[in-house]
């Protein structure tokens, strides 16, 4: 049968060739294959996955029939295996169906993919050069992680095209930070080649080496204790002489502090005779990162337009603690430091270099001077019993220490180390919406004028949880603004695609689609800039489910963010809606009750917690549905999606009363709102669970679809509960 389809004439010569892409292969990480119309035409069966890869990867050459049925049918007669190869044939041909077009072109001899028609990721990581490398971020996994162990050859060609694909991936990540002098430009490099080679301890130094350059010698410190952890776990060895010198010289005596921001450049002035310096100094600046022939005009000035909140967590004080528990005070303090120091947009100050300065001066102020700190992270460990009490408080050193956060842990005393990771994870989790709240109110009172990139993204961000729509509208531009002046602020990016999500939502666009394409392009680009960011991982996850119904996508771009932050809130929030809507309500509320665990009184708790109404809407618990759009419904009124699933459940309840007021409110936020539209834009995946849906809003009173209207355009929006 298979034999029967379009022929080749001749290995070499590619037949019909399209001027479109017809389907999306993704062969790093899992196997994943798309039509242009997001449906899924990945076969089955791992053979018939590992035959479209084998032809993929040859691509644009002919695959020899031979050289496949031995590839994957190593241990068979000669004949069986060709058997077994045109039986796969025929069921990959069944799976490509949906594409409605012959891509697969079957010889007698050769199997190969149309030219033209088939997207592949390693092709174009394989097309990256040094001046244009945006798709090694492609690179996020090992190539076919999900087929190993098909059959001994085809695992031997696996490892061998690994290898050449890492190789091609990290010779070009080696040669951009061969060629960075500029100590901002000098760490997205090496970050770069640690996303494709996390062992690669020539990127670590020079992680450590800009750091130092850029006066944080706290993350330059934490850049080499990266870089031994993941030498012990992937190679089972420790940083060379060489690294562990590099530390020496940033460490320096305990004398020599490094600033914790860069020095502000001066006006060149006459040589002046000075004291020599201290021995320590010199390794800092003599690594090629900075070059003192360039001219002053190569100092990059966004870069100082990036900003972040310099913290620091002080040793906790220890009240009625025996001896032998006297580690559990310091040890807390690392666990909140190391955690903290996940969150990219966070500056943070190694806790025992404060330990060892509060030893002799216990005063803020001083603390504030020597390191530069806005925030200080204080606090007691009490004991009485078999428990343990340790309160917490976060202190605001630019408005004279004032308390802007406190909490008060009890727990038991069966387990410390569990109780530090606990209480860690949800005190990083409440304060970076915290310290992000404050610095926004503290850059909205500054002119605008001379406002950074890091001042216009901070002024977008509450305006953004407002969901009014002329200050939404005043975040757009903020956050417009701030890309334009720094185009290369990842996190700027990130935001500026959480903004058009709601933009879109809220029915706000004039032209939906176009900005849900925008959403797209400023989601792929923030992790082009900042692959190591969780929060902008997790916000590309969230564009990739709810405007573009990519699940299998978004997924996977949350648990990357989960991995690399597992204390940020947003990112097990925004997952529980991508699990819900895959059709898994109980692994979407485990998620979503880790995030409130984390994070009780969110500053976001009206969209994130509204979520749980569709999840007891989708387990078909309707009161608990309707109680939390009560509750959730009072947080903002102007967010339209929290009324959607409090309509239906009060729909299936029966409730006429209550759900002609939800009714009204709805419509009066989204007045083209229909079961229609409602069907062709939710992202539920599992067609019962959507007509489930739909059906509670059919029964309160939603009307089926719009009054046909002469001349007026068809625009759909996905929502967003």
């Amino acid at each position: 049968m298979a034999d029967s389809q379009t022929r080749l004439p001749t290995p070499s010569m590619p037949t019909n060739v399209l001027d479109h892409v017809v389907v999306r292969l993704r062969l790093i990480g899992q196997m994943e294959a798309w039509t242009i119309r997001s449906e899924s035409v990945l076969p089955a069966g791992r053979k018939t996955r590992a035959l479209l890869a084998s032809i993929a990867m040859a691509a644009p050459r002919p695959v020899l029939r031979g050289r496949l049925a031995e590839q994957l049918w190593s241990r068979r007669p000669e004949e069986q295996a060709r058997a077994s190869l045109r039986q796969e044939i025929h069921r990959l041909l069944e799976a490509l169906s949906p594409a409605e077009t012959d891509i697969l072109i079957i010889t007698r001899d050769h199997l190969t993919l149309r030219p033209g028609a088939v997207w592949i990721d390693v092709e174009e990581v394989m097309r990256a050069t040094a001046t244009q490398p945006a798709s090694l971020a492609l690179l996020d996994g090992d190539l076919l992680e999900d087929l190993d162990g098909i059959d001994p050859n085809f695992d031997a060609w696996l490892n061998t095209e690994r290898e050449r694909l890492r190789d091609r991936a990290r010779g070009i990540a080696e040669s951009m930070l061969k060629g960075e002098l500029e100590p901002d430009a000098a760490i997205a490099a090496a970050q770069r080649l640690l996303t494709i080679d996390r062992s690669h301890e020539g990127a670590w130094r020079a992680l450590m080496k800009a750091h130092a350059v850029r006066g944080e010698r706290g993350l330059a410190v934490q850049a080499y204790d990266r870089c031994r952890a993941v030498l012990a776990d992937m190679l089972d060895a420790a940083p060379s002489v060489e690294t562990q010198k590099l530390l020496n010289e940033i460490r320096g005596p305990s004398h020599s502090r490094l600033p914790l921001r860069p020095p502000q450049p001066v006006e060149a002035a006459a040589p002046q005779p000075s004291p020599s310096p201290e021995p320590v100094a010199a390794p800092l600046v003599a690594p090629p990162l900075v070059d003192d022939a360039a001219p002053p005009s190569r100092k990059r000035e966004p870069a100082a337009s990036r900003g972040g909140a310099h913290i620091g967590v002080m040793p906790f004080r220890l009240v009625g603690i025996p001896d032998e528990d006297a580690h559990l005070a310091p040890g807390l303090a690392d666990e909140i430091t190391n955690a903290l120091s996940r969150f990219r947009w966070m500056f943070i100050v190694s806790s025992n270099s404060l330990g060892r300065f509060a030893a002799d001066h216990r005063d803020e102020a001083a603390i504030r001077r020597e390191f530069g700190l806005d925030f200080l992270l204080d606090g007691s460990v009490q004991r009485a019993g078999g428990k343990i009490r340790i309160s917490l408080r976060l202190l605001d050193l630019r408005a004279n220490n004032q308390i802007v956060w406190a909490r008060r842990f009890d727990r038991e005393t069966s387990d410390l180390l569990s109780l530090q990771d606990e209480v860690a994870a949800e005190v990083v989790a409440q304060i970076d919406p915290e310290i992000l709240l404050i610095e926004a109110k503290r850059s909205s009172s500054r002119s605008t004028i001379d406002a950074t990139a890091y001042d216009l993204m901070l002024r977008a961000i509450p305006l953004i949880g407002r969901m009014e729509h002329d200050p939404y509208m005043q975040a757009g531009e903020y956050l417009s603004n701030a890309i334009t002046l720094d185009p290369d602020y990842a996190a700027a990016y990130a935001w500026y695609a959480y903004w058009h999500i709601f933009l879109v939502g809220q029915g706000w666009a004039d032209h939906p689609q176009s900005m849900m394409e925008r959403a797209g392009e400023l989601a792929e680009r923030a992790i082009i800039l900042d692959p190591f960011d969780a929060r902008g991982l997790t916000i590309s996850g969230h564009v990739r489910a709810f405007l573009h119904r990519r699940l299998r996508e978004a997924i996977v771009l949350h648990e990357r963010a989960l991995a690399l932050n597992p204390n940020l809130a947003m990112a097990w929030a925004l997952s529980a809606m991508a699990h819900a809507y895959s059709g898994d309500p109980d692994e979407a509320d485990r998620r979503l009750r880790r995030y409130k665990m984390l994070s009780p009184l969110d500053p976001h708790a009206f969209v994130f917690d509204g979520f749980f109404g569709v999840i007891h809407l989708m387990k078909r618990d309707y009161e608990s549905a309707v109680e939390v759009g009560r509750n959730i419904s009072q947080l903002n009124p102007a967010f339209s999606a929290t009324y959607r699933p409090y309509l239906a459940a009060l729909g299936h309840l029966h409730r006429d009363q209550e759900a002609a007021t939800i009714r009204r409110r709805l419509l009066a936020l989204e007045p083209d709102f229909t079961i229609e539209r409602f069907l062709q834009t939710n992202s539920m995946e599992n067609e019962s669970d959507k007509m489930h849906y739909a059906e509670g809003l059919r029964l309160a009173g939603i009307r089926e679809r719009a009054p046909p209207v002469a001349n007026a355009p068809i625009v759909l929006r996905p929502g967003l509960g």
